[in-house]
């Protein structure tokens, strides 16, 4: 098994575009010959497009790009810009009078960090698409992530900044990969070492806070517990059908319950996608469990590669004052 980039998986490209002084952005994972695809919402705040028509019972069997983006419900408009760049390569379900390309969405809320009146359209979704390659290895204050934020449980002066991170393994000829947009309520929490790595942060007293245990105690500000959600792809070349993708979205909400604490909240809308383009036969165990690696590093690296931006300090900055501090 080794590690690869997750935009070498087979037939899979992936695009970021962003507005850094607006302080948002959207990343799209097109794989432009289709995909089986599944889903797997377990946050109770979602903002979502064309989940339904992931059902294993209904009529679609493949889609043509997964798109994450920033700006709330408003941010869903950007969608229609991935639809736009792939019809003009006829790319898409064929009806009889044209083809109607499937791409399924998912947001998160950065409406908080940045300008508020200014999400993810048309025209940002159509330039992530122009963006998009299998070269991409961009990471951090990037696309869907780049409003993301942490560890909100107490407002903007206890929160860090959060990202994208993506991260894929290759065991034989088998690819699976994850790409998430970190922007949780809770903290994040590298496994290999039981370590907060972001999230909620007392600036005053140098030290991490423990969101679980804050609400344990009573915690609560209602007030400050609508900027949430981590959403994410599960990318694989594994041959499946759509309810075999579903259960991979399934189960690669433990990488979520495994670095995100607490995680699927009411105040959060976390999402999953997996996506199979289906070059390999696999064992839907063994991408199962390969998918939970991934999007575990995928968190990790998300909140690690961020970039300060708009007074949200980054994991990087952190390390660096802690470091001056020592």
């Amino acid at each position: 098994m080794r590690e690869i980039p997750f935009a070498k998986i087979d037939h899979i490209k992936v695009g970021h575009a962003q507005n850094l002084e607006a302080g948002t952005g959207c990343t799209v994972v097109l794989c432009e010959k289709g995909a089986a695809a599944g889903v797997d919402v377990r946050g109770s705040a979602p903002g979502t497009r064309e989940t339904d028509l992931l059902n294993p019972i209904h009529l679609v069997e493949h889609v043509h790009a997964v798109l994450l983006t920033g700006g709330s419900a408003f941010g869903l408009d950007a969608a229609s810009g991935v639809m736009r760049y792939l019809e003009e390569k006829n790319i898409g379900l064929d009806v009889g009078v044209g083809k109607v390309p499937i791409v399924p969405a998912a947001v998160l809320f950065d409406l908080n960090l940045g300008d508020p009146g200014v999400r993810p359209d048309m025209r940002m979704g159509y330039e992530a698409c122009r963006n998009a390659s299998k070269d991409n290895t961009e990471e951090g204050t990037v696309g869907a992530g780049t409003g993301a934020t942490v560890g909100k449980l107490y407002g903007p002066s206890f929160a860090m900044k959060g990202g994208l991170g993506m991260y894929a393994l290759q065991a034989g000829p088998l690819q699976v990969g994850a790409l998430v947009a970190v922007n949780c309520l809770g903290d994040v929490v590298d496994p290999e070492t039981g370590k907060t790595v972001a999230g909620l942060y007392d600036f005053r007293e140098g030290k991490f806070l423990s969101t679980e245990a804050e609400i344990i105690n009573g915690a609560s500000n209602p007030h400050l517990l609508n900027g949430n959600t981590t959403i994410g792809v599960v990318a694989t070349n594994a041959k499946l059908t759509k309810g075999q993708a579903a259960k991979i979205a399934q189960m690669a909400h433990d990488g979520f319950a495994r670095t995100i604490r607490p995680v699927h909240t009411m105040y959060d809308g976390d999402t999953i996608f997996a996506m199979a383009t289906g070059e390999a036969e696999a064992d839907i165990h063994a991408v199962g469990v390969l998918a939970v690696k991934c999007v575990e590093r995928a968190v990790v690296r998300a909140v690690k590669k961020a970039r300060s931006l708009h007074g949200f300090v980054s994991f990087g900055d952190l390390e660096k004052k802690s470091g001056n501090d020592s």
